[in-house]
């Protein structure tokens, strides 16, 4: 029988979505943390339960052809980067099972996924990052909770954020010691300084920093606004008051402290203003992506009223309001709901609606005036959707909706609830979002009843088609279904913004540049390049 401390040599079958390998020992499943499929190892165990054992490699005995190379000192202390130890490919393999077996196993859905979409980048690719402030016992530490604690690991610079982050907690740092600034006691709730949160805007390079604080206000402040105004892009320091004992990371309140209230990026060809508050996709390239899969799903004609619940500040219903009759987005956050309002009339979209209330009210107010929606939108919190919002959804009868999930275990089981209602999945597409960490996004087109599939995708050849239309004047959406359908690669807007310039073409005014001529913005790849290029020679643009 099997107990802790107990050392054996195991050889690893399976990895689960925490990056542990799953191994059998006499009938016992245990799991080794850190360990790959294909790996033998001599594991300690450290944890025993009736039905299963926790164990971490005492040795490596045999490299699994999966494993790579360790990129980060602290992944193992900070667990963010579950699975830093695996090679990116077999990571995408790992998540695509993962989804696949959520839907067969928790949902008892006989739906086959498409193949996962990569990120882009899997490096430096989060514009958002919120660091818990703490201490040592002697200095400040900023960086991120081990596993299943509160307990912060200090972290000079991770892969996954951009370099100017690393610089302005290094500049946090300085400033608490040298000004002895006291930094928040969970314990207690003793202190000033409990978060640090960072947003920056891919395509025009504009950098938010956030300082969440239990008080209204923080000492020395002046001394650390005139050190943060070196970094390069910032234009927003914002203090957010947060006094709640709670694991909440932002409190209701913000004052400005220097610069603008928001910062502005832009996604899939909109301008999109972004306040603290405002829910805004970590991965922007990844995020054009999921809304292009989710617009595909929608099958949009430009009659349709589209509901958009738990909307944000309104990105994947913005992207779609120029393909649909009028379109209604419903968000919880007064601030994000004033932002989304305000992104409409950025982009001169006249045509939306947009609701501060919950999603479950709204929907059944909604259903009370008698809207009738064709599509309904959903992309709620990694807990999914309470069955009262469900029913409320069904009852409105839209024919699809499209429902984007991070967890595709609580996805799997609201399309399950779905299903007792009388809506079939049709199709699911798993894109990744988050790049060695355990979260994946997935994107559902679900339909209610029997169907003409007709109406969900249509498959056509752009050879085939007539493009005097397009010619001499290709929109950036015909660019990358082009270049998708010719190479397989899925290229980003600023990219194509790239390669006109580089050709001479006019990409608008301001289009996709920063306001600063030496803002750092990703480099389209040589590869991309190459097919954008094939692309505007195509639409007869060079």
């Amino acid at each position: 029988m099997l107990k802790k401390n107990d050392e054996i040599y195991l050889t690893v079958k399976s990895c689960t979505v925490q990056g542990s390998g799953v191994c059998d020992h006499d009938g016992m499943t245990v799991f080794v943390r850190g360990a790959v499929t294909g790996d033998r190892v001599l594991a300690h165990i450290i944890k025993v339960k009736k039905t299963y054992a926790v164990g971490i490699i005492k040795k490596l005995v045999q490299r699994s052809p999966m494993r790579a190379k360790n990129f980060c000192p602290i992944a193992e202390k900070c667990g963010g980067c579950c699975f830093a130890h695996i090679k990116y490919e077999s990571e995408l393999e790992i998540k695509a099972q993962q989804v696949a077996d959520n839907f067969k196993r928790l949902g008892k859905l006989d739906i086959t996924p498409a193949p996962i979409i990569p990120s882009p980048s899997a490096e430096r690719y989060r514009n958002k990052a919120q660091y818990p402030v703490g201490s040592d016992g002697r200095f400040a530490t900023i960086g991120f909770y081990a596993p299943m604690t509160h307990r912060i690991i200090d972290c000079a610079d991770c892969i996954l954020q951009p370099k100017e982050f690393s610089e302005i907690t290094d500049i946090f740092r300085n400033w608490i010691r040298e000004k002895k600034i006291s930094v928040y006691n969970e314990a207690d709730g003793s202190g000033i300084i409990r978060h640090i949160y960072i947003r920056k805007a891919v395509v025009t390079g504009q950098i938010m920093v956030c300082i969440v604080a239990n008080s209204d206000s923080i000492p020395h402040a002046e001394a650390l606004i005139e050190q943060l105004k070196e970094i390069d892009g910032l234009v927003s320091v914002v203090l957010n008051i947060n006094r709640d004992k709670t694991n909440v990371v932002l409190g209701k309140e913000c004052k400005t402290l220097f610069g603008s209230d928001y910062i502005t990026d832009e996604l899939c060809g909109l301008k999109f203003n972004l306040s603290p508050l405002s829910f805004y996709q970590v991965n922007h390239d990844g995020a054009e992506i999921l809304y292009n899969k989710a617009k595909e799903y929608a099958a949009l004609t430009g009659s349709e009223t589209l509901v958009d619940l738990y909307c944000g500040t309104g990105t994947i219903g913005l992207t779609m309001a120029k393909d649909v009759k009028s379109l209604i987005g419903v968000e919880i956050i007064p601030q994000a709901i004033e932002n989304a309002k305000e992104n409409a009339r950025l982009n001169g979209i006249d045509n939306a609606e947009f609701i501060c209330a919950d999603a479950a009210q709204a929907a059944s107010t909604l259903l009370e005036r008698g809207v009738k929606p064709d599509i309904v939108i959903l992309d709620p919190p990694r807990k999914g959707c309470d069955e009262a919002l469900i029913k409320t959804v069904a009852e409105m009868s839209p024919e699809r909706v499209v429902y984007v999930s991070c967890d595709s275990a609580t996805l799997a089981r609201d399309c399950q609830r779905f299903a007792a209602l009388g809506y079939r999945t049709l199709a699911a597409t798993p894109v990744d979002m988050f790049p060695h960490t355990a979260h994946v996004e997935t994107v559902v087109l679900l339909s209610k009843g029997e169907i003409d599939s007709k109406k969900v995708r249509v498959e056509f050849s752009l050879e085939d088609m007539d493009m005097s239309g397009f010619q001499k004047g290709a929109t950036y959406e015909q660019i990358k279904a082009y270049v998708l359908e010719h190479t397989g690669l899925k290229v980003s807007s600023l990219y194509i913004s790239q390669i006109k310039r580089k050709c001479g073409l006019d990409v608008g005014q301001n289009y996709n540049l920063s306001k600063k001529e030496d803002a750092k913005v990703p480099k389209c790849p040589p590869e991309k390049e190459a097919a954008i290029r094939d692309a505007l020679k195509y639409f007869q643009m060079i």
